[in-house]
């Protein structure tokens, strides 16, 4: 799957993305907000990124890059999946916050999702990630009632979801 909006394009990994996924996932800012493990030892990380690889060019999974002038910035990535619903994450690299690339490529791959057949996508954000949660309502996504605490990085965290249904 490759989506192209006006400045942006989500599309499956390439082989050269692996130091820029890497960068993604140890950078701290974004282990803050976004559910990563800790990795020991960079053969660890490669090992996570050939998984993330793998799932960006097959059918059974959600998880593209997210490229603005052909350099990783982010990933977008499926939570969980069923025939009509998608629960998505998404991630963009701090140098890069503020800008509206999240917001750009939440609602283009929701509309995506929406043509593919989806009825319904949800995506959660830890309650104090306020900048994530704006993201969402730009996306014309709503609170859902569900909630949920979860424990990362040693400390109670307080999520909340958002939804959009296919009209």
């Amino acid at each position: 799957m490759e989506i192209k909006t006006e400045r942006l394009v989500m599309k499956p990994y390439s082989e050269t993305d692996e130091n820029d996924m890497i960068a993604l996932l140890t950078n701290e800012c974004i282990k803050a907000t976004y559910m990563i493990p800790d990795f020991k030892t960079k053969d660890d990380a490669i090992a996570m990124f050939r998984r993330l690889y793998h799932d960006s060019h097959s059918d059974d999974h959600l998880e593209i890059g997210i490229y603005r002038n052909n350099k990783l910035i982010g990933f977008l990535n499926d939570v969980e999946m069923n025939e009509d619903i998608v629960e998505l994450g998404y991630v963009i690299h701090p140098d890069f916050h503020g800008l509206g690339y999240a917001t750009e490529a939440l609602k283009a791959v929701i509309e995506k999702l929406f043509e593919m057949g989806y009825q319904e996508v949800i995506t959660g954000a830890f309650e104090t990630n306020t900048a994530s949660i704006r993201v969402m309502q730009k996306c014309n996504m709503h609170l859902l009632s569900k909630t949920e605490d979860i424990r990362y990085h040693q400390t109670m965290h307080h999520c909340v979801y958002y939804f959009i249904r296919r009209t």
